[in-house]
């Protein structure tokens, strides 16, 4: 499966927005739409980091048990890489899992293969 990355202006984004409320109001079936949006790539870049992507290829390939696990990995401060690794979660690039076996733990899954990444011109 592929997440979805899509940077547009917050007009675009309101145009749509609309369109899709009129849609509902109407009584038309409305096909949700799944990806993180961006209203400038400046925007984008604040939370797709270099450290943050490379968290992203670790979690998916190495799929770490533990953030705690993650950051040995990475070789990071488990504090840093904990917040980086919520970040990602509040923009659903991320899942994270609580474990309960033996020791409490929350586990980070990236929920698809690769990010497709759109630009509105």
């Amino acid at each position: 499966m592929k997440g979805r990355i899509e940077i547009k202006s917050l007009e675009e984004g309101l145009r749509e927005f609309r369109a899709t409320w009129k849609a509902v109001a109407a009584g038309k079936k409305v096909t949700p739409r799944k990806g993180t949006y961006f209203t400038s790539l400046e925007a984008a870049r604040k939370i797709l980091t270099p450290k943050r992507l490379h968290l992203l290829r670790v979690i998916r390939q190495g799929r770490p048990d533990s953030v705690y696990q993650l950051a040995h990995l990475v070789g990071r401060d488990f504090k840093n890489v904990h917040a980086d690794v919520q970040a990602l979660a509040a923009y659903g690039l991320v899942s994270l899992t609580k474990s309960k076996a033996g020791r409490r733990t929350t586990v980070p899954r990236v929920p698809f293969s690769a990010i497709e990444f759109r630009i509105a011109v």
